[in-house]
């Protein structure tokens, strides 16, 4: 199968042209999903109606191993039974909207805040997958912001500055940046993990590594790393770097972790539903990714 991919944006995003992700199963149009993530670092298709079980196995049978070490997986049990199935939603188990002052919403209010998927953790997160399933009558848009765009646009002492460079990313600072607060024991399974300020990705490009989980840079004094960290975030999402996609009902995006940072925006979350579906793969050695994930198999492997 030969895809077609229609840019939405001068830097990245693509839209994909007619397929059934749920039927793709060939290991050649498997690849050229990739090669088109590794171009566009964001690929939108559109009619997609996975059910949860369908896009577990999807993104397995895409990327192999599956994030499940999620943060709300300390607040509260997962209402679908499985931690690789990350509920982007604003209802609970019955199905109604979350009251304000509810734990679960107060903390994916931080989804609002830049972020990159699964940082927080050692391996990270690669292609994240959000699928829609009920979309509010108003506008709740996603962003994605190009960290190789904006990696590019700084000068080159800039640039050089930054080589080398390590950041401590932990999930619990970024909601606590929000007054959210955790007990000794949810910090103890929230610890973080260390990862490099600019990576290189497939193809050779370089890219900035940021998150609102990026607390500190290791062995800087704390106020001049999070300074600098919070000056590179600015930068990285001027308005010439980022796409705001407008969900609809079955749109599935896969995005690069590695590439990209995202946020939710804001919407009347205490009147409208919205319910999305996230599936994120670990960012494992290529040669560590099955060529296919049999029906049937694990969903997930805990790290």
């Amino acid at each position: 199968m030969t895809l077609s991919i229609r840019q939405l944006h001068p830097h990245f995003v693509g839209e994909v042209g007619p397929v059934d992700l749920r039927a793709v199963r060939d290991r050649a149009t498997l690849e050229e999903i990739r090669a088109g993530m590794d171009r566009y670092a964001v690929l939108v298709f559109r009619d997609q109606p996975f059910t949860n079980e369908e896009q577990l196995d999807f993104a397995q049978r895409f990327d192999g191993q599956l994030h499940a070490r999620t943060s709300t997986a300390v607040l509260v049990k997962n209402r679908f039974g499985n931690e690789a199935l990350s509920d982007i939603s604003n209802v609970g188990a019955d199905g109604q909207i979350l009251s304000p002052d509810d734990r679960r919403r107060m903390g994916g209010l931080a989804n609002r805040l830049w972020h990159t998927d699964a940082s927080f953790v050692d391996p990270p997160g690669r292609y994240s997958m959000l699928s829609a399933r009920v979309i509010p009558p108003v506008a709740a848009d996603t962003e994605f912001a190009d960290m190789r765009a904006a990696y590019d646009a700084l000068d080159a002492a800039t640039r050089a500055s930054l080589e080398g460079l390590m950041v401590h990313h932990s999930i619990a600072y970024s909601r606590e940046v929000l007054g959210f607060e955790f007990s000794a024991a949810e910090k103890e399974q929230l610890k973080g993990a260390v990862h490099p300020l600019v990576r290189t990705l497939p193809g050779g490009r370089r890219g900035l590594y940021l998150a609102s989980h990026a607390s500190s840079i290791v062995g800087w004094r704390l106020p001049e790393g999070r300074l600098l960290l919070r000056d590179l975030i600015e930068h990285a999402t001027r308005p010439a770097f980022v796409y705001s996609h407008h969900w609809q009902p079955g749109d599935f995006v896969i995005w690069d972790n590695r590439a990209t940072m995202h946020r939710a925006r804001p919407f009347d979350d205490t009147t409208y539903r919205r319910e999305l579906r996230r599936t994120t793969t670990l960012d494992i050695a290529p040669d560590s990714v099955p060529d296919g994930v049999p029906d049937g198999a694990p969903a997930a492997q805990a790290v």
